[in-house]
């Protein structure tokens, strides 16, 4: 039984008493019109601007553009999966959106520990989403990490 307990806990992630301001977590990756489809139909935002390329030829983005949450999903994509990773329970976030994401962007998600709360295991994180260098998603995160 001890072996399945030791198997567990090589899923989790980043121990509190680990952790230090300054360090981040990161991923990047590549919108798809797949993506962008798949996020219209789990979440049932059909919104002209991310479906229909005549409609949002007309807007003010030109054409097409993802889903703002689906940027700010790739946050959660480190949270839960890089850095502090799995095990840890994001608790807020805040998120201003402030450019458009197009088919075939990149998208580089980065979480940076800005403040830690050892009474409450606690981390506060700055977060940002950019295309190319350029800010498309930015805010601030509190996630609960596990103690040793």
């Amino acid at each position: 039984m001890s072996d399945q307990n030791n198997s567990f806990e090589e899923f989790y992630g980043s121990k509190f008493e680990d952790l230090q301001v300054g360090q981040s977590g990161v991923y990047a990756r590549t919108v798809t019109e797949a993506d962008i489809l798949a996020f219209a139909g789990v979440t049932g935002d059909f919104n002209p601007v991310h479906v229909n390329e005549e409609l949002a030829a007309a807007s003010m983005f030109g054409g097409r553009i993802a889903h703002g949450m689906l940027s700010a999903g790739f946050i959660s994509t480190v949270f839960g999966t890089k850095f502090p990773g799995p095990g840890c329970i994001y608790l807020s976030q805040t998120l201003k959106f402030k450019a458009p994401v197009k088919i075939g962007d990149t998208v580089v998600a980065r979480c940076t520990i800005k403040e830690l709360t050892p009474e409450k295991r606690k981390a506060k994180f700055d977060t940002v989403c950019t295309v190319r260098g350029k800010v498309v998603v930015e805010g601030e995160a509190d996630i609960m990490v596990p103690a040793r």
